[in-house]
């Protein structure tokens, strides 16, 4: 009788490693296993994988390489509206489930698999990143979640692997660490608390750099186009630059407290240099190339969309409409933004811009006025607070 096929979403750990024994041995299934990486492994940590993946008895092993759908599908969305969930966080390592989600259904579909599994918990936001995508693209094949279900305790998982032949080092490490394009999170037992912060040696990236220097980041229409003067036509490899010179100099750090998809408090740490630098720069850009109201509304929009994507909404196409706002406001986001790098910290220094709003023959600010009189400034005055006024003076006669 031919086995039913299951592709396994895999990234190597005990939990996903559980998962493929348990899927081949208990359940009889033919395993696929794929991971889909968004810029967060290396070429050996994606050999590794592979090899484990084989180990527990995988058919074929597939590594889906989606960085560059990854940035034009979702960064450069986050970075037109400055997205920082909770004003703080860059949701770097949530924003990519989505997209691995797509992806490994896609390569189910692809060799007409039976079942889709993948090894989250119950008690996280992933599990509701897959289901739901999975459910939506494929609605045809049925999803197994063997970790969830069984309700494991990582002993468990550790000893069934043993009992059937699969050693490796399952050691629990002292902090949780998950490293992408668009940032690193870190978990640990700080972060479980209300009242302490990761130490220094938790964060991957130390404080190597000896000294300053000053970096420039050229936007054009919002997009990065040049890194210290040199031209990037690969947006990837732009943000990966920006990585190598900003992270040497441990700054983008910072303590993420939000609620989750399922209803609960959530702390995480993390560090993310280059997108914390490329989003205040991006958006010190246009304050100063934006009107008022192009910047109200786009906090507004960067906000819904930051939200809806840490939430598995992506696939809403209330999210192409949102896009499609964030896309046309960066028209005249162009120029070039400086930042002076110190140990720990950043400063923005300022804007060069032919677009710059502050450069214009009305006027400087606090200084002169070139577009308007005296007079008119006391018309406009007296007519601006017309409805105030109005207000006062009935509230005024209602008290008497």
């Amino acid at each position: 009788m031919k086995k039913e096929k299951v592709v396994l979403a895999f990234s190597g750990g005990l939990d996903t490693s559980f998962c493929a024994k348990y899927l081949t041995e208990d359940c009889g299934y033919e395993l696929y296993t794929a991971i889909a990486n968004t810029g967060g492994f290396s070429k050996e940590e994606l050999k590794s994988i592979e090899e484990r993946a084989y180990k527990l008895g995988a058919t074929e092993h597939a590594s889906l390489d989606i960085t560059q759908e990854y940035y034009d599908k979702s960064i450069k969305y986050m970075i037109f509206g400055n997205v920082l969930r909770n004003g703080t966080y860059p949701i770097s390592v949530s924003s990519e489930r989505i997209f691995q989600a797509i992806a490994i259904i896609n390569y189910a579909k692809k060799i007409g698999a039976d079942y889709v599994a993948h090894g989250s918990t119950g008690a996280g936001n992933d599990q509701v990143r897959f289901d739901l995508t999975f459910q939506i693209l494929a609605p045809e094949i049925k999803i197994l979640t063997p970790t969830r279900d069984m309700t494991l305790t990582r002993e468990y998982e550790i000893d069934y692997l043993k009992k059937h032949g699969y050693e490796a080092d399952f050691k629990k490490m002292e902090y949780s660490i998950n490293k992408g394009l668009w940032g690193t999170s870190i978990g640990g037992k700080e972060t479980l608390k209300s009242n302490q912060t990761l130490p220094e040696s938790a964060y991957p990236c130390q404080m190597i750099a000896k000294g300053e220097e000053t970096l420039t980041i050229d936007f054009k229409e919002g997009e990065i186009a040049a890194v210290n003067g040199e031209k990037y036509d690969d947006k990837v490899a732009a943000i990966q630059a920006i990585e190598k010179i900003t992270e040497k100099y441990a700054i983008g750090r910072d303590m993420h407290i939000g609620d989750t998809i399922i209803g609960i408090k959530g702390r995480v740490g993390f560090e993310a240099a280059a997108p914390m630098v490329i989003i205040n720069a991006h958006k010190m850009l246009e304050k100063h190339t934006l009107t008022k109201w192009q910047q109200y509304w786009k906090d507004q929009i960067g906000t819904w969309y930051g939200m809806f994507l840490h939430e598995a909404q992506y696939l809403d196409p209330v999210m192409r409409d949102m896009e499609a706002f964030l896309q046309s406001s960066q028209q005249n986001v162009t120029g070039r933004v400086i930042i002076d790098l110190k140990p720990y910290r950043y400063i923005l220094v300022g804007v060069e811009s032919d677009f710059d709003l502050m450069k214009s023959d009305f006027g400087e600010y606090g200084e002169v006025n070139k577009a308007w009189t005296a007079d008119d400034v006391k018309g406009f005055t007296k007519i601006l607070g017309n409805q105030m006024k109005i207000y006062h003076s009935v509230l005024n006669k209602n008290k008497k």
